[in-house]
């Protein structure tokens, strides 16, 4: 391989992975932020994404760290992970797009049953009441309830759940198609010899 293809394998691996290090560190941001500010009060919710902020961003630099210093065993076990990481990822993306109207409600009824947390989060933000129904005896964090004039959650998630699925499987696709991307990449880079090298050495 010639000295302009190694360099172009190793700018474009280091490029992606500079991009998986800033979406990691934008979504350990946004889930400290908003815990911080009580926008979210469930630890599960933004510890869950904590912890895929930081599992993306120790991905994102052993793939870095491996590029940069050509790293064999570095950018094998980055190339298996990332493979991996693509077929949850295409697998959840494709799930969020096809899912239908039934088995989104019952999605989001499930969701809602498993944390009181999130049910005042969603109660207080989106000013409602209780998934299906009211209960008028029950409490609630939203401020309608009150005035007794609180409607049912489960009407103002479901206006906005189909498009926010949409958007979070397509946002996944984009992704997805740049992980194989930096897999063919790291493939590629790992088996090309550095010009900077011994020319005898195997790579």
């Amino acid at each position: 391989m010639s000295c302009s293809g190694f360099t172009c394998s190793k700018n474009c691996l280091c490029a992606i992975n500079l991009l998986y290090v800033m979406v990691s560190m934008l979504m350990i941001g946004i889930a400290a932020w908003g815990k911080w500010f009580g926008l979210v009060s469930s630890f599960q919710v933004v510890g869950g994404i904590i912890g895929v902020g930081v599992f993306l961003f120790f991905v994102a630099l052993a793939g870095l760290i491996g590029a940069i210093k050509h790293h064999q065993v570095l950018l094998f076990f980055y190339m298996i992970i990332l493979f991996l990481v693509f077929v949850v990822q295409i697998s959840v993306s494709s799930a969020c797009l096809a899912i239908n109207k039934e088995q989104q409600n019952h999605l989001l009824e499930v969701g809602w049953n498993n944390s009181q947390s999130t049910q005042r989060d969603i109660e207080k933000s989106l000013n409602c009441c209780g998934f299906s129904h009211v209960d008028v005896n029950g409490t609630c964090a939203a401020a309608c309830f009150s005035h007794g004039k609180c409607g049912t959650c489960a009407a103002k998630i479901q206006e906005h759940a189909g498009e926010v699925l949409r958007f979070v499987g397509g946002i996944g696709l984009f992704f997805s198609f740049t992980e194989i991307l930096g897999v063919w990449l790291t493939y590629r880079y790992r088996n090309q010899k550095d010009p900077r090298a011994n020319p005898s050495a195997f790579l």
